[in-house]
């Protein structure tokens, strides 16, 4: 009977112990794009028992007794938690986690550090954040996503450059964009033209924006994106990093692993910040719009605009075995602008190859090629060759069809068709479809980005690197105006303008590395050399002022007497430098980096011999590390930095030779400048970087404070010196400001996921010091406008300066005593400042089982802005806001009602007319991204047999306004170089973008 209850009891127990036992099988991959994920630590939570992914991602455990929970945990992913109770199958996709400190983050030189180990504070955005909304220009998919990175999208819209400005302002003449890096190696983001006045650009051809070089890139070629904010995150690229740096690390192949990925995004582009006009009261062709009465609505101003349509598709096929990795990939962008007849159509290619030739020695080499045409580019503003002039002045009431259906008419006085206005051709005012189709433009660029890298391998903690690089920009330019189209502008037989510039810049680099640990010490040191030639040859042929000799043919030979101007630069920049990162116990990290230039703008100088000299110092403690925390706690870290960067000044200035302009030799006469220097900027930053409950909670704060010295001014030289003009260093231009990020992930279940997102920025540029005959430094000259930029000793940078009324001791404006008109000002004085009080960004990320939404809300808080348009349309009396005003029978100002409503918006309006009346605050809350998929079942991808994963998904970018004061898009500028700022000139509206996303691995 013994035995036999043993026997029972040993038959439960196996039974029992059976039903312990569950084997669970699964696949792990990234939830951003689908790719299985090798080396996954897969662990029965609370247990020992754990395994790891295979090259496939795949996995197979065995749950010990009581065991329901699985934890699955990745570098650089959040780790997730997911009950398996009564499953047998479970497949996990981890979310990319945006700060780890065990992630390895890419930095200065393409040198890669722990992220727990950085002296600095630096941002990185994954590949999948540029290309979930895709923009033509990925550098706007950058908005309200990085903390102190200000970006201002040129207001030309598709094609157009973008501002990138880190950390404020620092720089007077010098550029103010950051330093682009590919892989390691310096790229060129020069843009061509800029609009330089409210009129246009250069030699009065209009408001054109040229575009810029980051906007080349192939977003879906990127892996990430690495934002060193600080110049001591930058510090080892000395004078070219003053405004930061962003580092950018391309996709390659992957030992073992093939696969072809096809991403296909077409959206629809419609305006959203045209200005609001007037239905109620007619004009006079010609004239203005202070009318009687009318039911007769008109025309929309809107209906101009056509519904865009932007198609971006890429194919990508990437290929590893065990000593060579490839990969290719080609895109596509095509746009049908806003604006008819515009358009862009642009073509990528990139190969890149990785082969290890031996054991020690690797070669990684890469060709990008761009092929890019962009037709009839729409001005970004302006008053010249822009349609909308025409198109807002155009009297009320009156039919504009005729204009529109007959914008050319033929003249049999001159043979020939001839614009069809209502009035004569003035320069401002002209046929909006005239020019849209008569005054045409053709932008084509060829570009060639090649590099290579040799690295070899002493031993497992010494190698030694070498890459060169090869940056070649082609671009032609041809724009003509038909005949007729402002003669004063264009000459009687029309104009053309033909400009050709080539930019090559070539790179290489030696750096011997070093990275070894002896027990609690580690050393993580990098030395080496580089040289960077940059070259530019440009020739730009205008037919203005003499004109074509034969109407309407547009080529060199039709130029009587062409308008020259060229342009020839060589610069070379000799540097040696070195980094060093020593670390004990891997949580107390001490860093110095060094770095001397030698630059040829300093040739005739007294520092030629010994260039200058660039350091940083940090230290960063992981207090988490270093003391037991409560469990809670999973990160306290410290770091602090000092630094030095600088910021290279114009080629040719230290000892200025006459121009030659047009033939003519120019008699102004430079003094020679043997003291000259780079600008300095030093700066000094402390932050801490804290998580909790694993990291679910996750904040970093920072504070900085920067000053930029040596600024370049140009100065009139005393009398009787001989000399016109005589340069100086001089000046101090400070910023201070905070950066929080604060992250936060309340769900992370296997069937649930949600990370939410903060960021916050501030910054506050002050001018500490300008030079004793300097009183103020302005960005350009304002002529017959109302406005202009300027700087003085205890302002800020880009303060803007305009008409203000005449105000009596107490404040009140003054009016006239018989027409009852408030009294204009003659003297500029402060407006404003463009520049925001703080930013703000909050992005949300939903899963739920196989669906997605992402939405990202970004706010602009502070700062001043300023309508130009909006002052012309009151002018002429084309507003909304006129005929309100008119409906009323008065205008109401500061407390007081001014009856005369016509008299009054000319006193005020237009862009000679009272500044003050037309600024706004910049503050706009906006939906700036939102996007809404599906991703297929593994199981099912896996049933089509060719299949890895698919997504679709609905996306959409600047989809409205939350809250906006201005009548424009404040966001938007005329021109992305440093005057012009928070300035609407008739600028081409904002676009909201609505379409979708698919994409397939195969």
């Amino acid at each position: 009977m013994k035995r036999t209850l043993q026997l029972i009891a040993f038959l439960m127990f196996s039974m029992t112990a059976v039903s312990w036992a569950q084997n669970v099988t699964g696949t792990v991959s990234d939830a951003s794009d689908g790719t299985t994920l090798p080396g996954v630590n897969v662990v029965a939570k609370g247990t020992s028992v754990g395994v790891t992914t295979d090259f496939d991602g795949n996995y197979e455990i065995e749950m010990p007794e009581g065991a329901t929970i699985l934890e699955f945990s990745f570098m650089g992913y959040v780790t997730q938690a997911v009950d398996i109770s009564g499953k047998t199958n479970v497949d996990v996709a981890l979310q990319v986690d945006a700060k780890s400190l065990d992630e390895v983050v890419v930095t200065a030189l393409g040198i890669e550090k722990k992220a727990k180990g950085l002296t600095y504070s630096t941002q990185q955005v994954n590949g999948d954040e540029l290309t979930r909304t895709k923009d033509a220009n990925m550098m706007n998919t950058l908005a309200g996503k990085t903390a102190g990175v200000q970006i201002t999208r040129s207001s030309s819209g598709v094609g157009g450059s973008t501002k990138v400005t880190i950390r404020g302002n620092k720089s007077a003449t010098g550029t103010n964009q950051p330093l682009y890096v590919i892989d390691g190696i310096p790229m060129i983001n020069n843009s061509a033209d800029q609009p330089s006045t409210t009129f246009g650009g250069s030699n009065d051809a209009g408001g054109r924006d040229a575009g810029d070089g980051i906007s080349n890139l192939n977003p879906d070629d990127i892996k990430s994106m690495s934002v060193l904010k600080g110049p001591a995150a930058a510090a080892l690229y000395g004078s070219q990093a003053a405004n930061g740096v962003i580092v950018i690390t391309t996709k390659k192949g992957v030992s073992g692993r093939t696969d072809v990925n096809f991403s296909s995004n077409l959206t629809f582009d419609n305006v959203i910040t045209v200005p609001e006009f007037q239905n109620s009261y007619e004009g006079a062709l010609g004239g203005s719009s202070w009318g009687a009465k009318t039911n007769n609505s008109g025309y929309n101003p809107e209906d101009f605009f056509q519904t865009g349509v932007t198609a971006i598709n890429s194919l990508s096929v990437s290929k590893g075995g065990e000593k060579t990795q490839t990969y290719f990939s080609y895109a596509n962008t095509s746009n049908k602008g806003v604006v008819e007849n515009s358009g862009l159509n642009k073509h990528n290619f990139n190969i890149r190859a990785t082969t290890k030739l031996s054991d020690k020695l690797t070669i990684d080499g890469n060709i990008n090629a761009l092929s890019q045409k962009m037709e009839n580019r729409p001005v970004a503003g302006g008053m010249y060759f822009n349609p909308l002039t025409g198109l807002y002045k155009f009297a009320r009431g009156n039919d504009i069809s005729d204009y529109r259906n007959n914008y050319a008419v033929y003249s049999t006085d001159r043979n020939m068709p001839v614009q069809n206005w209502h009035s004569g051709l003035g320069d401002m005012d002209q046929n909006p479809w005239w020019l849209t189709n008569k005054y045409f433009s053709t932008d084509k660029r060829t570009r060639f980005i090649t590099n290579l890298t040799l690295k070899y391998e002493f031993n497992e903690f010494l190698n030694i690197q070498a890459r060169g690089n090869m940056d070649f920009i082609s671009d032609r330019y041809e724009n003509g105006a038909w005949a007729t189209t402002a003669p004063a502008l264009a000459g009687e037989n029309g104009r053309y303008i033909h400009f050709t510039d080539r930019q090559t810049l070539l790179y290489s680099d030696v750096l011997l590395n070093f990275n070894k640990t002896w027990g609690d010490v580690g050393v993580v040191a990098s030395v080496g050399t580089s040289i960077n030639d940059y070259q530019q040859d440009a020739l730009r042929q205008d037919s203005h002022p003499t004109g074509l000799n034969m109407a309407n043919v547009f080529n060199m030979a039709n130029i009587t007497n062409p308008y020259v101007e060229e342009t020839k630069l060589h610069t070379q920049e000799q540097s040696v430098f070195a980094t060093a990162q020593v670390s004990y116990k891997d949580y107390l990290f001490f860093d110095v980096t060094a770095r001397n230039d030698w630059s040829s703008s300093l040739a005739y100088t007294n520092s030629m011999e010994s260039g200058f000299f660039y350091p940083s110092v940090g230290l960063t403690a992981v207090v988490s590390d270093m003391i037991k925390m409560p469990e809670s706690v999973s990160m306290v870290k410290l770091r602090g930095a000092l630094s030095s960067v600088g910021n290279d000044i114009p080629p040719y200035v230290s000892r200025k030779q006459r121009d030659i302009i047009n033939g003519n030799l120019n008699n102004v006469l430079y003094q020679p400048f043997e003291d000259l220097k780079p600008e300095i900027t030093n700066s000094l930053e402390f932050g801490g970087e804290f998580g909790m409950f694993d990291n679910r909670i996750s904040l970093d704060l920072t504070w900085y404070k920067t000053n930029t010295i040596n600024q370049f001014f140009q100065l009139p030289a005393p009398a009787g010196s001989g000399y016109s003009f005589y340069f100086v260093n001089a000046g101090n231009i400070e910023n201070k400001g905070i950066e929080v990020i604060l992250g936060i992930t309340p769900v992370a279940s296997e069937d649930f996921y949600w990370n939410t997102t903060f960021n916050y920025s501030s910054n506050k540029n002050t001018v500490l010091e300008l030079h004793e005959d300097l009183p103020a430094f302005s960005f350009g000259n304002p002529g017959s406008n109302s406005y202009w930029m300027q700087m003085e000793e205890g302002g800020s940078y880009g303060d803007i300066y305009g008409i203000k009324f005449q105000r009596d001791d107490a404040g009140k404006i003054m009016f006239d005593n018989e027409t009852g008109l408030p009294l204009k000002g003659t003297d500029f004085e402060y407006i404003g400042n463009p520049n925001p009080k703080f930013n703000i960004g909050w992005s949300n990320s939903f899963n739920f089982r196989n669906f997605n939404l992402n939405f990202l809300i970004d706010a602009r808080i502070g700062g001043d802005v300023i309508s130009i348009t909006q002052a012309e349309i009151d002018l002429y009396g084309t507003s909304k806001a006129s005929a309100d005003a008119r409906d009323k029978g008065y205008v109401m100002l500061e407390g007081t009602k001014v009856t005369d409503v016509q008299g009054f918006y000319e006193t005020v309006g237009g862009r000679a007319g009272v500044t003050e009346y037309y600024s706004y605050s910049g503050t706009n809350i906006r939906l700036r991204e939102l996007s809404f998929g599906y991703t297929l079942p593994k199981e099912v991808s896996k049933k089509t047999g060719f299949m890895k994963g698919a997504s679709f998904s609905i996306v959409a970018r600047n989809l409205f306004f939350l809250y906006n004061e201005a009548p424009f898009d404040p966001d938007a500028s005329y021109s992305t170089g440093n005057g012009l700022q928070g300035v609407d000139v008739y600028g081409m509206p904002s676009t909201r973008s609505i379409g979708a996303n698919l994409k397939v691995n195969f």
